[in-house]
């Protein structure tokens, strides 16, 4: 466009003077592409409430409530981060990690630099990378979706459930599946090549611990009737096995309907489910303590320099002096009207959005509450604890029976902190590129904004062209809706029957309420054993919320998820950093930055060429992994579709 745009000065030599050509492209314009598209990249996690709402409970939702839920939810993590960035932004301790690859990759876009003899320019190490990722791509996307998670144990004995509960990666404990498709390694942990080796360590620890201990011991020892369900299941069964039928204990309100629940019994989880619910306790009492013990001091040090103490400021903060910092009552006046549009959505559409006023401030206050403490661990190991338990735990008590309610209440509570780690993130971005501030609010602004109109129609759209949508009784539809179905079984456990029955007096899993303890306890033995022994330095390593934490995206996320991101993790953390340290920093955060646009271009045409009309190919090597077995109870006397009976 430089080139070919006309450099004319209009109104030259006065106050409105302009040119249609600003100039050659450079870096910073191509940093603030990034954080305009950073900002409406991820996920709009309030289109679940749409998916289980219209699909799932097969109820009515209007566009313009829907609209108004995922505005709000999305925007409100602005104030949250104008109230944080002092904290998690400006002190040099706060490096957000998965920054350096984007980094990384701009310096090689736009740095000039001679390639090295017999060797590649990291430009062109990127653009071979790309090419590779995207051509590679259409094996595992389309013509061998085997290679999505290779389970080759399962092979071994195919009629043995045992066997193919051990090996299946996608249905069980995954000993031995990998997954050669660079989707199946960073769609839920992230790059493994942008995780610092200790976070890759911790995540590799938690997960053989509750994957390969935990579990199996949990569930050969009939724990809470384990043995009556698959081991690894986001599904909800009644105490036979069977799946529970939700439509027959929802009334007509959209409530619990108490008599048909009593009816149809307790509502039963698979072991690794009850299991990923005790972590996810463990994981948040673990953050709040490990903050406390470990940053506290410094967070109390950066309190007072916030609010007129002497200010300690690295390079890039004090480069950034230069320009016109974001006025705080910009973040003020957004989170403000943002809070009465809530009140508004939530009032008007009470019937609908089921939330009360005081449910809205609660959320709000968790935000604020775990937002600092989350950021911390998320700036430095690249790993974020979630707060979608401990949000459906305080609604599904203090407001039960009614689902909704309790989907609106988390992503309040929950994604508002998300979305405002996710500004943060861009913040640092355009603090180590050197971005003007305000021009970056308003990017980030206006992507977002952007995004939620174009999620909004997109989901409205598919939700009516697309027909059998989320249904999973077919494997190889490529709309079951994973995430969505979590989504949706936390809904009925937390919100349409409530934790009191389930995790409390009148529930089975009570003792799962222990991890809690546990949780907090665990930082605090780390600590003790630091002081004692301050000159073993791996002790400071151990990282009780990432180690803990590490398989909270467990289900929807499965076991060839970690097992492949674990691999890649420890030959780019440990074995290129330890022993090709050049290579390593020259390319490592390239190679991440080159395969994830190469799949993610091949991607988006897959779709729009075939997946969109549904065009397949039809063998052997696109059944997925073929442990079908994996996903059967092991009791006796227990029947389910497609499985032997004991």
């Amino acid at each position: 466009m430089a080139r070919t745009l006309p450099t004319r000065l209009f109104f030259k030599d006065s106050r409105f003077q302009f040119s249609l050509n600003p100039g050659p492209f450079n870096v910073k314009e191509h940093v603030l592409i990034t954080i305009f598209a950073n900002s409406g990249a991820g996920t709009v996690y309030a289109t679940h409430i749409l998916t289980a709402v219209k699909l799932f409970y097969q109820r009515k939702l209007t566009f313009f409530p829907a609209l108004l839920l995922m505005l709000t939810t999305q925007v409100l993590g602005f104030g949250w981060a104008g109230l944080f960035r002092k904290f998690l932004v400006e002190p040099g301790e706060m490096w957000w990690p998965s920054n350096l690859v984007q980094v990384s990759l701009f310096s090689a876009l736009h740095e000039k630099e001679r390639r090295p003899k017999g060797g590649t320019t990291r430009t062109q190490f990127f653009l071979l990378v790309m090419i590779s990722g995207f051509a590679y791509y259409v094996l595992p996307g389309y013509i061998f979706s085997m290679l999505t998670s290779f389970s080759w144990v399962c092979w071994v004995a195919p009629k043995s459930i045992l066997v193919q509960q051990l090996g299946s990666g996608l249905r069980g404990l995954g000993i031995g599946s990998f997954g050669l498709d660079w989707s199946t390694i960073a769609s839920y942990l992230g790059s493994p090549l942008a995780s610092p080796w200790f976070a890759t360590a911790n995540v590799i620890v938690g997960f053989i611990f509750v994957m390969y201990v935990m579990t199996p011991l949990a569930y050969w020892h009939d724990v809470y009737e384990a043995r009556n369900f698959p081991i690894f299941s986001s599904k909800l069964f009644t105490g036979n096995g069977s799946i529970y039928d939700i439509s027959s204990i929802v009334n007509s309100d959209f409530h619990l309907d108490r008599i048909a629940y009593q009816k149809t019994g307790s509502i039963h989880l698979s072991t690794f489910f009850a299991m990923t619910y005790g972590i996810g306790f463990a994981t948040l009492a673990a953050t709040l303590m490990h903050v406390l013990l470990f940053n506290g001091s410094e967070i109390w040090k950066q309190s007072k320099r916030a609010f007129g103490g002497s200010q300690k400021m690295d390079i890039h903060t004090r480069l950034m002096k230069k320009y016109k910092s974001v006025p705080t009552w910009w973040f003020l006046i957004i989170l403000v009207l943002n809070i009465a549009l809530i009140f508004y959505a939530c009032e008007y559409y009470n019937e609908t959005l089921q939330l009360p006023w005081w449910g809205i401030l609660l959320a709000c206050g968790i935000s604020i509450f775990f937002t600092l403490p989350i950021g911390v661990i998320t700036a430095t190991t690249n790993q974020q604890p979630g707060l979608n338990i401990i949000t459906e735990y305080i609604i599904g008590y203090m407001y039960p029976e009614r689902p909704v309610a309790n989907m609106c209440f988390k992503v309040y509570g929950y994604i508002s902190m998300t979305q405002a780690l996710t500004f943060l993130a861009d913040f640092k971005l355009g603090h180590y590129m050197k971005i003007p501030p305000r021009t970056m609010f308003m990017a980030q602004v206006v992507g977002t904004i952007l995004a939620v109109f174009i999620y909004t129609l997109t989901a409205w759209w598919l939700m009516a062209a697309i027909p059998d949508l989320c249904v999973t009784t077919n494997d190889d539809s490529p709309w079951t809706c994973p995430m969505d179905r979590v989504f949706y079984d936390a809904s009925v456990i937390w919100g349409l029957v409530g934790p009191r029955r389930i995790f409390g007096d009148l529930g089975e899993y009570g003792n799962v309420n222990w991890f809690f303890l546990g949780g907090a306890i665990a930082p605090l033995l780390v600590w003790l054993a630091h002081k004692a022994f301050p000159s073993q330095r791996w002790i400071s390593l151990i990282h009780m919320p990432v180690l803990l934490g590490a398989t909270s995206m467990m289900p929807p996320a499965t076991a060839v998820n970690f097992t492949s991101w674990i691999i890649l993790g420890f030959l780019s953390g440990f074995v290129a950093y330890r022993y090709k340290p050049e290579w390593w920093k020259r390319y490592n955060y390239v190679l991440s930055g080159g395969l994830d646009a190469g799949t993610a271009f091949m991607t988006i045409l897959l779709f729009l060429a075939l997946g969109y009309n549904n065009i397949g190919l039809d063998w052997w090597g696109n059944n997925l992994e073929g442990c079908p077995l994996a996903a059967c109870p092991t009791a006796k006397g227990i029947v389910a579709h497609g499985c032997p009976v004991h």
